[in-house]
């Protein structure tokens, strides 16, 4: 039969927080729903069964290394005691033999004999207090095994290390899954995660959709009118703390907050202008720009909020998308898949939905999801699916915490929602329904 799989993915979680794995249900056709929510960076949870098991461990150190000590004190004191021992013979040997008298010089050399025993008494004394330290040890290690013997029997049977390593591999097999579960439906939007409050009311924020994991860069665009500045941060902690960035001064000034990051590139619209520009990072150079044909721009087909928001650019599991309108689609939205190298349009669907009604929109998956607002109350309201040129409406809530949505834009490297709502940078995780194969199928 097929399996059901709801993946979710956490971007940041409290600490307390770990993978949360619901049970299963039965659906009406009987058949398996699991809903598996991953977080997307997590370690073994320090709980207090953990730390005290790594004091024991740390105890166990200890004893270990004061019993290597008294290894080799008891080592060199034994050296000593048995090169005593010779010299005890010898002089066990001189009294036997003395018959009743013994000469001056006799007794100066017993006397010179004696005074080199007199340490051994020291020794002897170390000998005693060693003995009585190994018995403490005994038992301090004794009480250690019983004490780990109970938490091992708790927590499993692996001990700390082990277990962390099983949960760092488990952790790397469910991730390696959840990529390969690819494209799903849409079912929900988790709660808003603010990560910063900066700049104006309007403006866009961005991770590259298609860079490497190493590359963690931040960029940041503030307003939506005639723009040329953008900042790029480092990592996202820098970003949150305002820290270790760069500025580029693009060449030509944007307009909206439709931009997208990908593959290292900055894709937007020109302002006053349907133009599409592809700006290079690195080389801080524009590579193409291209316009796009019949659409709209200057605030003649925005979202709901204005904000010259006629051209929207995203990217998706499949590519780079432009999401406008034309007077011959009658404001309808627009949706076309673009080369990215030549910014041709390779193909569009009207969707039939009015892009003045429309909140904000952002592609998942091949499919343009559109909110009903850009205002308190907003939900995912409409979808388009480009697969099968179809739509059906939806009933996804999310909460818009700042009452103003201005920028909303997936990324498929992280499975997240990119928005800028009331100059506040807001993440939200989303979960799609995934229809999946099992092995045996026809």
């Amino acid at each position: 039969g097929n399996a059901f799989l709801a993946g979710g993915r956490t971007l940041f979680q409290s600490p307390e927080e770990g993978w949360q794995l619901y049970t299963s249900a039965q659906a009406p056709d009987g058949k398996c729903i699991c809903t598996a929510v991953i977080p997307a960076q997590s370690t073994c949870s320090r709980d207090g069964r953990s730390r005290e098991l790594r004091q024991l461990m740390e105890k166990v150190q200890n004893v270990s290394q004061s019993m290597e000590v008294l290894e080799l004190r008891t080592f060199r004191d034994l050296q000593y005691v048995r090169s005593m021992e010779t010299l005890m013979r010898s002089l066990d040997a001189r009294l036997r033999a003395a018959d009743g008298s013994v000469s001056a010089k006799s007794f100066q050399e017993l006397k010179d004999r004696m005074t080199e025993l007199l340490p051994l008494s020291s020794v002897l004394e170390q000998y005693k207090a060693d003995t009585r330290t190994i018995v403490r040890l005994r038992e301090e290690v004794r009480n250690l095994s019983g004490s780990l013997a109970a938490i091992q029997e708790e927590m499993g049977a692996y001990g700390y290390e082990d277990l962390q390593q099983r949960v760092m591999a488990l952790e790397a097999r469910l991730h390696a899954c959840a990529q390969k579960l690819g494209c799903g439906k849409l079912t929900g939007v988790s709660n808003p995660i603010t990560v910063r409050a900066m700049g104006s009311r309007f403006g866009s924020w961005m991770t590259d959709t298609m860079a490497p994991s190493a590359d963690s860069r931040v960029w940041y665009m503030d307003g939506y009118y005639k723009g040329r500045r953008v900042l790029e941060f480092r990592t996202l902690g820098d970003f949150i703390k305002g820290q270790n960035f760069i500025q580029h001064l693009l060449p030509q000034p944007w307009a909206g907050t439709g931009h997208v990051v990908y593959n290292g590139s900055l894709f937007y619209n020109k302002y006053q202008s349907n133009v599409v520009v592809k700006y290079h990072f690195r080389s801080r150079s524009v590579l193409v720009q291209r316009s796009l044909p019949g659409a709209g721009y200057n605030n003649t087909f925005p979202y709901s909020w204005g904000g010259f928001s006629d051209m929207d650019f995203m990217v998706d599991e499949s590519g780079l998308w432009a999401v406008y309108t034309t007077n011959q689609n009658a404001g309808n939205i627009v949706v076309s898949r673009l080369d990215p190298h030549t910014l041709e349009v390779m193909r569009s669907w009207d969707t039939g939905y009015p892009k003045r009604s429309a909140g904000e929109a952002f592609m998942i998956c091949g499919v343009l999801y559109v909110t009903n607002s850009h205002l308190a109350g907003a939900k995912v309201y409409f979808a388009y699916f480009t697969n099968t040129s179809s739509y059906e409406y939806t009933d996804v809530p999310f909460h818009n915490q700042y009452s103003h949505i201005s920028m909303l834009d997936y990324n498929p490297r992280e499975r997240a929602l990119y928005t800028w709502n009331n100059g506040h940078q807001v993440l939200y995780n989303v979960t799609l329904f995934h229809v999946i194969s099992t092995a045996g199928d026809p």
